[in-house]
């Protein structure tokens, strides 16, 4: 369906539902699926409208909504749903999450514990007091965390997280260890309602009360992937001694029922911690490095911290040595998707590159940005007395300082790049992205990149990020606060 067309359509089912006007639909930003979600407000308060064309997907949520509000379990209610024309209401619960508290640099680490613990007292009404009466063959897109959806799991991190990051690994070693843990994770008890992406985005928060989200993907399931999923997302950014309590908390409150074997429990913990944890590295290769969604891009880092806790666990060590060879050398690579919190301030990587090697990619998802081709300037890599010299050496500096050609180049390439900047300070923007490329990424990018890099250091007050790729040189320099 054409979105121009949702709007007024959503407009007649509030009315229908409500008996009261809706004033406005505005569209909420997407996040890590594509179901499309609107605030309508209007006389009788506030709605969200879902419009989402998986016709199984919707059944099984409201299927879920349903039982697991009939158990006692906070939920939204449900207003209205039309499954042939994919599209439900629910209740607004504003725009507080979980994730606000957690990452609220005010808040200590007791005030947050005091928050999860209350989202922890909630886990067996839903892991398995509503479990009991599940059917849990409406569950989708597969009825159980068995195999099959493991299998698709680590895949996710394989070919689109490794690939795409260009991490080389071998398939058979990988597979073999791949098919190992499955088997491992499988040996845990598993008759419990599994979330599925139970993270601290999709716990509302209201009337400081947790009200649980997003819960499409539940299916049959151990009870440790959730706690994993929660203690472990990468934004959220839990200290290691606030999750160690918030774990120990968990098994206190399990242990109150005569099913829970806490030692049995730990074992496999560490298990699905890192199988969670590679299954949202697909998602930050596929969002993240394919979309080039700014979140996800810059939660590969923090992801990166979690698997080195992974990592240490003994029975990681000792079961699955290549993955843990595969988690040290995202490690060595993490730098490249380091991104510093700049708040309103505006950051500028001016990169240096040889085409052979190919554009280089903003990684900042921020997106736009400029590439140059210094392709067309004459190349004093063709004379044998300057091949041996790269464009940030007097030689080539003075090579360069005596062509017109040059000169007029950078001249239009600052007047463009100053203009960008500009803008993108006014409507506070975080980041910029400017590369400049040439043959072999020695003489004439290197050059230009540095007088660029000059001319923004001596007329804007930004954060500036050189990177000489081909030469493994890197320069910053930060604003100066006036």
């Amino acid at each position: 369906m054409d979105i121009k067309e949702l709007n007024p359509q959503i407009k007649t089912i509030y009315s229908l539902i409500t008996g009261k006007n809706a004033y406005t639909v505005t569209r909420l930003p997407l996040a890590g699926s594509n179901r499309l979600y609107f605030r309508i407000e209007g006389e009788a308060g506030n709605l969200i409208a879902t419009y989402n064309e998986d016709k199984d997907e919707n059944r099984a949520f409201l299927y879920l909504a349903a039982h697991l509000l009939k158990a006692g379990v906070p939920v939204p209610e449900i207003r209205y749903s039309d499954i042939d024309n994919n599209i439900y209401f629910q209740e607004d619960l504003g725009d507080t999450c979980l994730f606000d508290l957690a990452t609220d640099a005010e808040l200590s680490d007791e005030e947050k514990f005091y928050a999860f613990k209350k989202v922890i007292d909630k886990m067996p009404a839903f892991q398995y007091e509503a479990a009991k009466e599940l059917d849990f063959s409406i569950c989708y897109p597969r009825k159980a965390f068995d195999k099959q959806s493991i299998q698709w799991d680590l895949n996710y991190f394989k070919y689109l997280f490794l690939k795409l990051s260009q991490v080389p690994f071998s398939e058979q070693k990988l597979e073999d260890e791949f098919n190992k843990l499955t088997d491992f994770a499988l040996e845990a008890p598993a008759d419990f309602f599994l979330f599925r992406d139970f993270k601290s985005k999709n716990i509302m928060w209201k009337e400081d009360n947790p009200v649980f989200i997003d819960f499409q993907g539940g299916r049959k399931g151990a009870l440790q992937y959730d706690l994993a999923s929660l203690l472990f997302e990468s934004k959220a950014n839990l200290s290691a001694k606030l999750r160690d309590k918030l774990l120990n908390y968990y098994t206190e409150v399990f242990s109150e029922y005569s099913f829970f074997n806490k030692d049995q429990f730990l074992k496999y913990y560490p298990v699905y911690v890192l199988i969670r944890l590679l299954q949202v590295f697909g998602a930050y290769g596929y969002r993240g490095l394919y979309e080039k969604k700014a979140y996800f891009i810059h939660s590969i880092v923090p992801g990166i911290e979690n698997l080195l806790w992974v990592k240490q666990q003994n029975i990681i060590q000792k079961e699955f040595p290549y993955i843990c060879d595969i988690i040290e050398q995202l490690d060595n690579i993490k730098a490249k998707y380091r991104f510093e919190e700049t708040g309103n301030d505006l950051t500028v990587t001016i990169t240096s590159f040889s085409y052979r090697n190919g554009i280089p990619e903003d990684l900042s998802g921020n997106g736009g940005g400029f590439v140059f081709d210094c392709r067309l300037l004459h190349n004093p890599g063709r004379y044998e007395e300057y091949k041996l010299f790269t464009g940030i050496d007097k030689e080539i500096y003075d090579f360069f300082s005596k062509d017109q050609e040059v000169t007029d180049f950078l001249s239009r390439v600052q007047h463009i790049v100053g203009q960008a900047v500009k803008k993108y300070q006014s409507r506070k923007f975080s980041h910029l992205s400017v590369s400049l490329g040439c043959t072999g990424g020695r003489h004439r990018s290197v050059y230009t990149a540095t007088k660029i890099f000059e001319y923004l250091r001596l007329n804007f007050n930004v954060n500036l990020r050189l990177k000489h790729r081909e030469l493994n040189l890197e320069e910053r320099y930060d604003k100066i606060d006036v």
